[in-house]
């Protein structure tokens, strides 16, 4: 559909950011913000975010102790950096 729409002035600033920081044209800046403001609805709170999750399986190795491999391997790249003299 096409249509003549007058933008007020910092609307027209908004769109014109958005382009600038999407890359993106005028036309495709302007209908991806009004389904966003449309998909809001009467009480002005967006849709409700469903996280996706997925099954990671069976760990490939023993996370139990991951915290105390982690503090070792930054004990490890302290010790080499220090010895590089930084």
């Amino acid at each position: 559909m096409r249509t003549t729409v007058t933008l007020e002035p910092d609307v027209e600033e908004l769109l014109k950011r958005c382009m600038r920081e999407q890359d993106a044209p005028f036309k495709r800046v302007l209908n991806d913000a009004l389904r966003r403001g449309l998909r809001m609805g009467k009480a002005g709170a967006p849709e409700s975010f469903v996280q996706k999750v997925f099954d990671g399986g069976v760990p490939l190795v023993d996370l139990t102790k991951a915290g105390a491999l982690a503090d070792e391997l930054e004990d490890q790249e302290l010790i080499a950096k220090l010895a590089q003299g930084r």
